[in-house]
């Protein structure tokens, strides 16, 4: 029964879920990871087809993304370490009262609506 527990745990209401479903979807290390793609998939192109003028921009593609991964690492990681911000009322905080020495402004006198015809 015990080893049920953590199980049963994952499956609420019909749907699987993970321990891990509350983290963030690391948005820029999958930016990264694109953009390393692409310049896979188009060195694979200058081999395949053999542009010869396009082999340097698939490399400076590569690296870009290789370069990109441990940044878009960090970056998601400190993302996911910052505490979730709550709103005002969450924090408990209510709306600043006016100081008691200011009386309420009196309301600015209309002026009469024109006559209907």
């Amino acid at each position: 029964m015990g080893a049920a527990a953590p199980v049963a745990a994952l499956f609420i209401a019909g749907h699987i879920r993970s321990p891990f479903s509350r983290l963030q979807r690391m948005r820029y290390t999958k930016i990264a990871l694109l953009i390393f793609g692409a310049g896979l998939v188009l060195g694979l192109i200058v081999v395949v087809i053999e542009f010869d003028w396009l082999d340097r921009v698939a490399s400076s593609l590569m690296a870009l993304g290789l370069m990109a991964v441990p940044l878009g690492l960090i970056v998601d990681w400190r993302l996911a370490m910052k505490p979730p911000r709550l709103s005002a009322a969450a924090r408990g905080k209510r709306a600043s009262p006016r100081p008691a020495g200011q009386p309420r402004r009196a309301p600015r006198p209309r002026k009469p609506a024109p006559p209907k015809r």
